[in-house]
């Protein structure tokens, strides 16, 4: 009976051994995922800037860049356009607590920082696990405290999911969070999509010839060609989700975003965390 246990277990270990992931420090505040010692993506925990950029931009508890299976970079950040975009983020720039409103959207009033680890796991059940705490901060008073968990399957026929966990939990008082209000709604779970051309968008309606507003779906797609390589990235919104199916702001020079909660503020209060999941799919062939 001793003989078979210790053989089981010599069989479970090599299996054990075996992930193909693995986590690496790739710079100043920034943790790369590697599958079969390729990229997957970098999450920025210290505060980041390009060169060139307003230090007012400087932000960081996002993910940038982020790969196709096949090594293509489907995320931008920095861009021209609207610096305060950042591969995949999530803000807000409509941030009510204490009588005043705050913008953590453009990087202006409030913000993200990381707060510690609470877990980095190569192999949680065949797949890799980040999960960090964070904090939203106006100036030195934290109001929210932020819990992102990203599970990564492993890649399959050309193609990798993310499924990423939002939990905001407000600490003193309530805070209430809202979309960009002149009518977009923007606000919530983003992509900022690197440059790219032949670019097409679709939700579950079809091909979305032109940019909407806060318009209902569950989930969003854009493709595009990445220097001479065709990649797809989509998103789909949990069904738990309290907005569920959102609406989104869609697009075609490089942007998907879920609108939660959109124009109507959503409070958030002590002791009754709110919780986002959204799986996110990269494909395409190099």
């Amino acid at each position: 009976m001793k003989a078979t246990i210790l053989f089981l277990l010599g069989a479970l270990i090599p299996v054990w051994a075996a992930s193909p992931f693995a986590f690496r420090e790739t710079g100043t505040g920034s943790l790369e995922l590697l599958e079969n010692g390729k990229p997957v993506y970098v999450y920025n925990y210290g505060m980041q800037l390009k060169e060139g950029v307003p230090e007012s931009m400087r932000r960081c508890c996002y993910l940038s860049p982020v790969y196709t299976p096949d090594g293509v970079v489907v995320t931008d950040d920095f861009p021209k356009d609207h610096f305060h975009h950042r591969g995949i983020f999530w803000s807000w720039p409509v941030v009510k607590v204490g009588g005043n409103t705050y913008d953590a959207w453009a990087v202006k009033s409030a913000g993200d920082r990381f707060v510690r680890w609470l877990a980095r796991d190569e192999n949680a059940g065949g797949k890799a696990r980040l999960k960090v705490e964070n904090g939203w901060f106006v100036g030195d008073k934290k109001i929210i405290r932020e819990t992102v968990e990203i599970l990564t399957r492993k890649a399959n026929q050309g193609r990798r999911e993310l499924d990423i966990t939002l939990t905001f939990e407000a600490l003193d008082e309530p805070v209430a969070i809202a979309g960009q209000q002149n009518g977009k709604g923007y606000g919530g779970f983003s992509i900022r999509f690197a440059p790219r051309e032949s670019t097409v968008v679709r939700t579950e309606a079809g091909i979305e010839a032109k940019d909407t507003d806060l318009v209902p779906h569950p989930w969003a797609e854009l493709e595009g060609t990445y220097a001479g390589h065709r990649a797809v990235t989509r998103v789909d919104i949990g069904q738990s989700d309290p907005a569920y199916p959102d609406g989104w702001c869609l697009r075609h020079y490089g942007f998907l975003g879920v609108n939660f909660p959109g124009l109507e503020p959503y409070t958030i209060e002590p002791g009754k965390p709110v919780v986002l999941k959204y799986r996110v799919t990269v494909s395409g062939t190099k």
